[in-house]
Parts: C-alpha cells; sequence; structure tokens
C-alpha cells in the first residue's frame, strides 16, 4: 500500500485530500482541542467571512482555490498547531502562497469587522493587575573539553594516504 502511494501520485494526491476532508463538527470538546475556538465562536468567524467574500464578489471573478470555510480552518490551525504554510498546504493541496494569503484575509477581514478583538495597550495598562516575574539565569558558563596532545592526535603516515 505504501508503495502504491508514491508510485502512483495520483493515488497520493486523493488519499492526501481525503485527509484534509475530516469532519471536524462531531463533538465540541474535541473542537475546541483542535482549533481552539467553540463551535458557536467559529461558526459566527465564518458567518462574518462569508458575508465580506459575498461582497467582494458580487460581480464575479475566477473560482476560489479554497473555500471560506477551508480558509477559516487552515487559519486556525496555523495559529493553534504552529505549523508551517507549507504543510497546511500540503493538506489542501494548494500552494503555500495561497495558504499565505488565506490565513492575511481572514485576519484582515475579522480585524476590520470587529467582533473579534483584543483590548488596546491603555485598556491593560489601566487594568489591576499582579505582576509574577520569573527570574531564569541565562549566563554562558565554559565547558571543559580535554586539551589535544600529540598522543591524543592519531596521525597517519604520508604513505598511507592516497
Amino acid at each position: 500500500m505504501l508503495i502504491d502511494l508514491f508510485d502512483n501520485p495520483r493515488i497520493w494526491y486523493k488519499r492526501r485530500m481525503v485527509i484534509g476532508k475530516i469532519n471536524y463538527n462531531d463533538k465540541e470538546h474535541s473542537f475546541k482541542r483542535l482549533f481552539g475556538v467553540k463551535i458557536k465562536t467559529f461558526n459566527k468567524m465564518k458567518e462574518i467571512l462569508e458575508k465580506e467574500y459575498r461582497k467582494m464578489h458580487k460581480k464575479g471573478g475566477s473560482p476560489p482555490k479554497m473555500s471560506v470555510q477551508d480558509k477559516l480552518y487552515a487559519t486556525l490551525k496555523y495559529l493553534r498547531e504552529y505549523r508551517t504554510m507549507e504543510h497546511i498546504a500540503g493538506d489542501y493541496g494548494v500552494s503555500k502562497s495561497t495558504i499565505c494569503e488565506s490565513i492575511q484575509w481572514v485576519e484582515n477581514t475579522l480585524i476590520k469587522d470587529g467582533t473579534f478583538g483584543l483590548p488596546g495597550k491603555k485598556v491593560l495598562k489601566k487594568a489591576p493587575s499582579v505582576n509574577e516575574y520569573i527570574v531564569i539565569d541565562v549566563t554562558e558558563s565554559p565547558i571543559n573539553r580535554p586539551k589535544k596532545t600529540k598522543k591524543s592526535i592519531i596521525q597517519a603516515k604520508r604513505s598511507a594516504i592516497q
């Protein structure tokens, strides 16, 4: 089976695409563990992105390489798992640049909408919080290595070297 996957690239491509189409809506806790957001939050993000996508493509355009839902899945995988864009691109059968553009579009669209945002610096400065500090000593310390002497180095005769 493994040999067939590498000998016949069409089989490998089809198998790879099946892996990318897993149904992630099975259970609430596994979805949250995989993507870092609840299904309710995911659906709200998806609604915002679909609305923006429809607004952008009123007059038509080229067909998308990835659906809005796949773009959101890829973005959440990228942010949650710290995977490289090349690995995520392999899951969806697209190029790295497509994944990069998708992630940037999803992030910019959600930020522009304003529903999902982080508080600014001023809010964080005003909030009463208990600061915890951890001090770690990371100074360099020399490692003692054995000194090289003539006895420790085996020299080969010039006649033996070809």
